[in-house]
């Protein structure tokens, strides 16, 4: 099993759940969160100077078959690239286990 993390817009999010529902990817958690990105300079609006350094993002946490990994980490930059900086980042790592409490189910029985 795999878990992916991602970092991607606030904006972007709603694409997101859509496309990983789609390909039935139905559970998973996620947090508003703020992170410091690679940007220094603000910026000015109206006369208002905006800091960009502490950016809006939303964290998502998915936790897949190995053999679905590939797919949901393809699905997830496609929906939430821009292709401009700041579009986010993935990152996946090994689950040792997993288990449903409610059916002491264990494995890939547990997440599906």
């Amino acid at each position: 099993m795999k878990k992916i993390e991602a970092v991607i817009r606030k904006s972007k999010f709603d694409e997101v759940k859509k496309a990983l529902h789609g390909i039935e990817v139905n559970f998973f958690s996620y947090w508003d969160v703020t992170g410091v990105g690679n940007e220094k300079q603000g910026h000015v609006y109206r006369g208002i100077s905006y800091s960009t350094s502490d950016i809006q993002r939303r964290y998502l946490v998915i936790v897949v078959t190995d053999k679905f990994m590939e797919r949901t980490v393809n699905t997830l930059m496609e929906a939430a690239g821009t292709g401009h900086v700041g579009d986010g980042k993935v990152f996946v790592s090994e689950i040792l286990e997993a288990y449903r409490i409610r059916t002491k189910e264990s494995g890939s029985e547990a997440i599906n």
